[in-house]
C-alpha cells in the first residue's frame, strides 16, 4: 500500500483488492478497443461530516439544491495508481472557476472501483493545505486549508516519498506536496506565461485563457522529470499549439526544452497526460460537447522524437472514446459504447494492453450521459488490440 490516508481523525487501513481495473477483462484478444469494466460513483456523494459547500453557485444545477451540507466527491482531474486496487484521484478547483468555488475545498480522493458490481468506494482522503506559509500571498482561509479560489487543480503525480507534484491552471504553478497533503515549497511559476486569474492579482499582462493552465501532467519514468502540458494556446503561438515544459524535479527548476503538442482543431482541448516511456505520452483530446453534441473525445499517444521533423509531437490515434465495443453489452449498454461527457480529465495506464479513462462530471453542472440529470463519475477499462510497450517503471509495484 502506498500511503495510508485519513477522512476525518478515522485511519483507513486498507485491505482492498482490485476485483476490476487490469483484471476486469482479463487479456482476452480483442481487434478494436474493446470495454472490459465499467463502474459508476453516483453524483451526489459527499464527505462525510466536512463542512457546507456551493454556496456561491449560480445556474441550473439538475435539481440539487444549494449550497451542499457537505463537500461533494467531484470533478476528477488526475489519478495516480497505488497498486493495491485504490487509485488517489484529485478533485479540480471545485464549480468551474475561482469566483464560485472559495467554499469548495482542494482535495485528493482515495478511491476503489469495483468492476464487478459496477461500483467505486470511497475509502479515504485528505484536504490540500499550506500550514508552512509556503503560498506568499494571501488565501481564502486563514486556516491555510487551500480552496477552488486559491488554485485550480487539475493533474497530478506521485512522487518517490508518498507526496505529490500537481500542475495549477490559476499560475499556471506546480505544487509540491507531502503524503498528508501539506504544501512543502513555494508555487512554481512558468516563465513568460501568465493565467488571467494571476495577472489580477499581480498587476501584470496574461498570455494565456482562464484556466488554461495545466491540465496534463507526466512524470519521467525514473521519476526525474515531469513533463506539464498547458490547456490552452500561449498568445503568439499558432492557434491550437499546447506546450509541453520540462521540469527537473532534482533541481526545482524547468530545464528549458519545450514541445509543442498540436490539437486537431483550435477549439479543441485536452483532459490530461502521462507517460509510457521516456518519450511517448498518453493524451486525451475532446472538443466541449456532452450527450448528443459529443464528438470528439479521443487518446492519443504523443511521441516526442518528432520523426517526421515538423516541430510537433507525433500524434497517433489509439482509442476513439466515442467508439468503443462492447460485446458483452456490460451495465447495459449497446453493443457500442460511448463516452459523451464534456470533460474527460482521467487516464491511466493497467498494463501493456489496458487502460483506464474517467470523466470530470463537474458537479452538479454537467449532463452527458442523460439530458438533465447530473453525470455520475464513470471508469471505465478499456483493453487494447497490441501492446504499448510501456516502461515497467510506470507502474507502481516498479516505481515506488
Amino acid at each position: 500500500m502506498r500511503k495510508t490516508i485519513k477522512s476525518g481523525s478515522l485511519a483507513l487501513v486498507l485491505t482492498v483488492t482490485l476485483t476490476g481495473a487490469a483484471q476486469a477483462g482479463g487479456h482476452a484478444k480483442v481487434t478494436t478497443p474493446t470495454l472490459t469494466g465499467f463502474a459508476s460513483l453516483p453524483a451526489a456523494t459527499f464527505v462525510p461530516g466536512s463542512e457546507p459547500s456551493g454556496s456561491l453557485i449560480t445556474g441550473n444545477t439538475n435539481g440539487y439544491a444549494v449550497p451542499f451540507a457537505d463537500q461533494p466527491v467531484q470533478g476528477f482531474s488526475g489519478i495516480v495508481n497505488n497498486g493495491d486496487g485504490t487509485f488517489d484521484v484529485l478533485s479540480d478547483n471545485g464549480y468551474g472557476n475561482q469566483a464560485n468555488s472559495a467554499d469548495f475545498l482542494l482535495r485528493v480522493q482515495r478511491l476503489a472501483p469495483k468492476f464487478a458490481t459496477s461500483t467505486v468506494r470511497v475509502v479515504g482522503g485528505i484536504n490540500l493545505t499550506d500550514p508552512k506559509r509556503r503560498v506568499p500571498w494571501k488565501l481564502t482561509r486563514e486556516d491555510r486549508v487551500l480552496t477552488g479560489a486559491d488554485f485550480d487543480v487539475e493533474s497530478i503525480v506521485g512522487d518517490s516519498s508518498g507526496g505529490y507534484w500537481i500542475g495549477d491552471e490559476f499560475g499556471p504553478y506546480l505544487l509540491h506536496f507531502d503524503r498528508a497533503g501539506r504544501l512543502l515549497s513555494a508555487p512554481v511559476p512558468l516563465d513568460g506565461v501568465t493565467a488571467p486569474e494571476t495577472a489580477t492579482r499581480t498587476g501584470t499582462t496574461a498570455n494565456l485563457g482562464s484556466s488554461k493552465g495545466f491540465e496534463g501532467l507526466a512524470k519521467s519514468p525514473d521519476g526525474r522529470y515531469l513533463y506539464a502540458l498547458l490547456e490552452g494556446t500561449v498568445t503568439g503561438d499558432t492557434a491550437g499549439d499546447l506546450r509541453l515544459n520540462e521540469f527537473d524535479t532534482r533541481t526545482g527548476k524547468y530545464t528549458g526544452k519545450r514541445y509543442v503538442y498540436r490539437l486537431g482543431a483550435p477549439n479543441l482541448a485536452i483532459g490530461d497526460a502521462i507517460v509510457i516511456d521516456r518519450n511517448r505520452f498518453l493524451i486525451i483530446e475532446r472538443d466541449g460537447g456532452q450527450g448528443s453534441t459529443a464528438v470528439i473525445k479521443r487518446l492519443y499517444i504523443a511521441d516526442k522524437r518528432d520523426r517526421n521533423a515538423d516541430g510537433l509531437l507525433d500524434k497517433t490515434l489509439l482509442v476513439d472514446l466515442m467508439n468503443i465495443a462492447n460485446p458483452r453489452r456490460l451495465a447495459g449498454f449497446g453493443e457500442t459504447f460511448t463516452f459523451p461527457f464534456q470533460t474527460i480529465e482521467d487516464v491511466v495506464v493497467l498494463d501493456e494492453k489496458t487502460v483506464a479513462v474517467l470523466n470530470d462530471n463537474n458537479f452538479p453542472f454537467s449532463s452527458g450521459r442523460t439530458t438533465g440529470v447530473a453525470d455520475n463519475n464513470e471508469w471505465i477499462t478499456i483493453a487494447l488490440p497490441s501492446s504499448l510497450r510501456p516502461d515497467n517503471r510506470i507502474f507502481p509495484d516498479h516505481s515506488r
